[in-house]
């Protein structure tokens, strides 16, 4: 007979435990009595939260909290939720309970022979990882706790996940009623992985159950469960275990322990283990072959697809599997359908496919929760963004067009679960698809068409379940998170947009455009001087034209050139009209060089390659950005060189500037009342007011480059309230984001509009800023 009132081991339960220790818990048990390789632990039963409610007297508490809720009052959620769980927080755990995780914790410890083990600690909800029902993901997780007092504060914590506002409106849209659901919290003996990832034992994206996809990366799972690195990915035909698809991806993110505190911390590949890693395969292909093995056996025993975690530990090499769930929203399985359209298609909108599938009709634009009794059956919802309220007529809808949004977002969730064609993040869709107008909408691709066409294909994949696969849980945290500040790409060479243009950008915040003279190696006014001005057009406007179209409507932010008098003198011709200069970075550079006499005709020559790009070409997403801008005087004569060439700022095509010399945030408010826009060159803003030479490696050893010095750190406020003042965006086009999560916040807490930031860490800044600003909605709805 058991000494635990509240614990239960794994070896003592199964997988008809859901009551008793939720999915998940019961889960990994019937996987450790069933023999498979399981970290050892316990789960504090769903009765020990039952019972810690009942006795904090917080019942009554939180019905009071919960009565009259109307869960599709997105404001009202949010609130009510963050009051239930301060009042979980803030409660006393129960003598008796406290007693028997005391005493599990001390039990384990004996069992696993480590003083104080590292242990994982994961929500197990009674109403989680069901077949009919998915709910992974909606509690908390925390990894590497050690010790009893951080080990019942995380218990704690994911009771209080219960309550968070995505659970309570899941439970009440499935129809599961709140007082029935409780929580066991699993705790796990934590695997010092290497190299961990999730497995599919039937292909999400194709329904396709002959295949297994494995996804794996460094260090622990949570860097690729959470998204925040792009992991190889690996799929295989499970009759023959061979590897039909291999794409091995650059890992620069790894979640590795905290060695400072508790839980984690995340860190650069590079860094932690070596640049080679970063490119390098991290599972051997008989290593891929092995776990698809394990895969197939666990899909066995529970006789369907399953959704798996796992871990090679990196003291042992064992592999481990942290959970499995069964994977919920497989539909039939889809083939390609080979399209024998011969019609002329007319392309007006583009965004993210967020749910495939093609849908048709007439145009409903809501603004507003007051209007969507006006969409009827077949119609096509456009909205800035859905939100909660809007269910009932998605549900009527052949198709959802928002302009705002990412694949995890509101509309695209509902839409995969309701198995209606979305696209996300189509900008101005809302205004381009104006009511009543005719529409066809390939959320496959992304693309709304003008017209009602595409109609065969339609038919032919109508009995696909309406085009639609849904995605597993942990699939969709694999996806970039939303973000209220827009996370912007660098770019350099126009050619490597192929390879990252499915990145979670929200547009290009800096192109540079030296590779144009790079590439060439012909100084512009040598081009002049032989009659050859066209040449710089042609490739200047085919560059351009190349990105802005991969990334349409989503805007492309040309910075014009701004290569210094060392670097022109190296280009054909240079060394006959760029003179010698002491300190070039301080130099003819930027605004001053186009204004010049000496220069004023090469300057022409780009305003014209843009002026093609936008009129020939029609890209009206091309904006400009002028650099190392150092008075108001300057600035207004190059807009007036550039009106003159066509290139007239107005709603429709915008001027920003880098914002990098400290004039520039000594005259904030001139400026912006001169510009759209602003971006902060952090790394010349930061030598420059600090007076330290980001080259200088005495320097740099002592610590004075620093953009999270108190000084930069003010000029970046004073700039953004200037901006603020009056009406203009601030970016961020540097690596102080990404490098340093503090500065980030920063950022956010006061304002900035967008970061600009390196391909490689796009998935890891928008991450690390969803966080921000979810913590800092948080705080201010524990304000109201």
């Amino acid at each position: 007979m058991s000494i635990y009132n509240y614990i239960k081991w794994f070896n003592e339960i199964n997988k008809e435990d859901i009551p008793v220790v939720g999915g998940k818990g019961a889960n990994l048990g019937e996987l450790t009595i069933k023999g498979v390789d399981v970290p050892p632990g316990f789960c504090v039963t769903a009765s020990a939260y039952s019972d810690f409610i009942e006795k904090s007297n917080l019942q009554s508490e939180i019905i009071e909290i919960l009565k009259d809720l109307d869960v599709e009052d997105s404001a009202q959620l949010q609130t009510k939720s963050a009051e239930i769980r301060a009042l979980v927080i803030r409660a006393e755990i129960p003598k008796d309970i406290e007693e028997d995780i005391v005493k599990a914790y001390e039990d384990f410890s004996k069992r696993v022979n480590l003083e104080d083990p590292q242990v994982a600690i994961r929500s197990s909800a009674t109403a989680e990882d069901l077949p009919e029902a998915s709910f992974a993901g909606q509690q908390d997780t925390y990894l590497h706790i050690s010790g009893i007092e951080e080990v019942k504060r995380h218990i704690k914590r994911c009771w209080a996940s219960l309550w968070t506002a995505r659970a309570i409106y899941y439970r009440q849209d499935q129809g599961f009623d709140h007082g029935e659901v409780s929580l066991s919290v699993v705790v796990q003996k934590m695997v010092n992985s290497k190299i961990a990832g999730v497995m599919f034992t039937a292909n999400p994206i194709t329904s396709n159950s002959n295949e297994i996809m494995i996804n794996a990366s460094w260090g622990l799972g949570e860097a690729v469960v959470s998204g925040i690195v792009t992991p190889d990915e690996f799929i295989l035909d499970k009759t023959a275990l061979s590897i039909t698809e291999r794409n091995v991806a650059d890992k620069n993110i790894m979640v590795i322990k905290n060695k400072e505190d508790v839980g984690t911390i995340e860190i650069k590949v590079a860094e932690y283990l070596g640049s080679e890693y970063v490119t390098n395969q991290c599972l051997s292909d008989s290593e891929v072959s092995n776990l698809a093995k394990y895969g197939i056996k666990i899909e066995e025993l529970y006789k369907a697809p399953q959704d798996i975690e796992w871990a090679l530990d990196a003291d042992t090499n064992e592999l481990y599997i942290l959970q499995s769930r069964p994977i919920t929203t497989l539909k039939g399985e889809k083939e390609e359908v080979a399209s024998t359209q011969t019609e002329e298609l007319k392309s007006i909108a583009r965004g993210l496919g967020a749910s495939p599938g093609i849908g048709s009709g007439k145009v409903k634009n809501i603004k507003d929760i007051t209007e969507i009794e006006r969409v009827q059956e077949g119609d096509i919802l456009v909205a800035v963004m859905t939100n909660p309220d809007m269910v009932p007529a998605m549900r009527r809808a052949a198709a959802v067009v928002t302009d705002e949004g990412g694949r995890t977002c509101h509309a695209a969730i509902v839409s995969r679960e309701l198995g209606i064609p979305c696209v996300v993040g189509a900008k101005n869709a809302s205004e381009i698809l104006t009511e009543g107008m005719e529409v066809t909408v390939d959320a496959t691709r992304g693309v709304v068409y003008e017209g009602k066409v595409l109609q065969q294909k339609q038919e032919e994949t109508q009995n696909q379940s309406q085009g639609s696969v849904g995605l597993s849980e942990d699939l969709i945290h694999q996806l970039a998170p939303i973000t209220g500040t827009k996370i912007y790409m660098n770019l350099g060479e126009p050619e490597l947009i192929e390879k990252y243009k499915n990145l979670p950008f929200d547009g290009i915040g800096l192109m540079r455009t030296e590779f144009i003279f790079t590439n060439l190696g012909v100084h512009p006014m040598y081009l002049l001087k032989i009659g050859e001005e066209q040449l710089f057009i042609e490739k200047m406007s085919e560059s351009v034209t190349k990105v802005a179209q991969e990334v349409y409507p989503k805007p492309l932010v040309v910075r014009l050139s701004d290569f210094r008098t060392n670097e022109f003198r190296g280009l054909k011709g240079g060394d006959e009209v760029e003179p010698i200069e002491a300190n070039p970075m301080i130099g003819w550079r930027g605004v001053s060089r186009y204004i010049s006499p000496d220069y004023i005709e090469g300057f022409r020559l780009e305003c014209r390659a843009i002026r093609k790009v936008r009129g020939e070409y029609g890209l009206t997403n091309v904006y400009v950005m002028l650099p190392f801008v150092r008075t108001t005087w300057e600035l207004i004569k190059v807009k007036e060189i550039m009106a003159s060439e066509g290139l007239v700022q107005n709603e429709n095509f915008k001027i920003w500037i880098m914002a990098e010399v400290p004039s520039v945030i000594f005259q904030a408010e001139e400026f912006a009342q001169l510009v759209d826009g602003f971006s902060i060159g952090s790394n010349d803003l930061t030598q420059l007011t600090l007076g330290a030479d980001r080259d200088s490696g005495i320097l740099n050893s002592m610590g004075y480059f620093d953009e999270r010095n108190p000084a930069v750190k003010k000029a970046i406020s004073t700039l953004i309230k200037a901006a603020h003042k009056y009406g203009k965006t601030v970016s961020i086009c540097g690596q102080g984001p990404s490098t340093y999560p503090e500065l980030a916040e920063f950022l956010v807490q006061e304002g900035i509009d967008s970061m600009s930031v390196n391909p490689d860490t796009v998935a890891y800044t928008r991450r690390l800023v969803a966080s921000v600003e979810q913590r800092i909605l948080l705080n201010k709805i524990r304000e109201l």
